[in-house]
């Protein structure tokens, strides 16, 4: 009985220590391929099968992991290989919309701001900063604020400027 109850006790210790664990998650690592042509590939080496050929300079990925030269990574689609890593550059820089439907580009950060353009699904618009629901965006000489669910290429949480 004595050694039931501690037992018990130490799975209710190891439960509550892998909480924090789960709280502490670091936010998703995006890069941008940097390269007219990028292979997406298999496994990590040049002798995988090419699964999918990027014709797209600037799309952002999501970096998952990294084995020697070669980043696994994700698109939007959720579309998952490896890519060299002279193809991908790790400092972010833009970000795709994914919105089914035109999205508005907003004059300010407030979701009450006039519109001021629309960007179309697949639209990749450089990346400048954002707050808690929205993002800076350039894309075409218009900069503006776009809401963060329209988008992909940045973390849920992330603020930054």
């Amino acid at each position: 009985m004595i050694l039931a109850a501690r037992v018990k006790s130490l799975a209710l210790v190891a439960a509550l220590a892998a909480i924090p664990a789960l709280a502490a998650e670091p936010a998703p690592q995006f890069a941008t391929l940097n390269r007219d042509k990028v292979y997406l590939r298999e496994g990590p080496s040049y002798q995988h099968r090419v699964m999918w050929i990027y014709r797209r300079k600037g799309l952002p990925v999501q970096i998952l992991t990294k084995y020697d030269i070669w980043y696994r990574v994700k698109d939007s689609d959720g579309t998952i290989g490896w890519v060299s890593n002279v193809m991908i550059s790790t400092s972010r820089r833009t970000v795709v919309v994914t919105s089914k439907r035109a999205t508005p580009i907003r004059d300010g950060s407030d979701r009450n701001a006039p519109a001021i353009a629309y960007a179309q699904h697949g639209v990749v618009a450089r990346l400048e900063a954002c707050k808690a629901l929205v993002c800076e965006v350039s894309v075409d000489g218009t900069d503006g604020w776009i809401k963060k669910q329209d988008i992909w290429g940045v973390g849920v949480g992330e603020v930054f400027k």
